[in-house]
């Protein structure tokens, strides 16, 4: 029995939980243990762009952000369950690192 530690990453909130419902699903099912989905903090890209190029007019600004969003995921399983979970269909919004040690 070894220990995967699964970082998910994604702008997209809704997909990161439907992936970690997927590896909860999948892990209650087999009776492992399981640590998890442990939210990481969120990573704010904020940019501010001044919306005249030229420079005359006011100062107005536009502000553009996005958000990355963290989860961590710990389970102990053997192969099968590994395996298993490598199966799920991950959207391509998501970023998916696994460890094992």
């Amino acid at each position: 029995m070894g220990k995967a530690r699964i970082k998910l990453q994604s702008q997209s909130f809704s997909d990161l939980d439907q992936v970690c419902k997927d590896i909860k699903e999948i892990a209650g099912k087999s009776g492992v243990a399981m640590r998890g989905p442990i939210p990481l903090p969120t990573k704010v890209l904020a940019i501010s762009t001044r919306k005249t190029p030229c420079g005359d007019g006011s100062d107005t600004y536009e502000k553009w952000q996005m958000r990355i969003h963290k989860r961590l995921i710990e389970v102990t399983a053997d192969d099968r369950v590994l395996r298993d979970i490598m199966r799920i269909k991950i959207p391509d919004s998501v970023h998916v690192e696994m460890t094992l040690g």
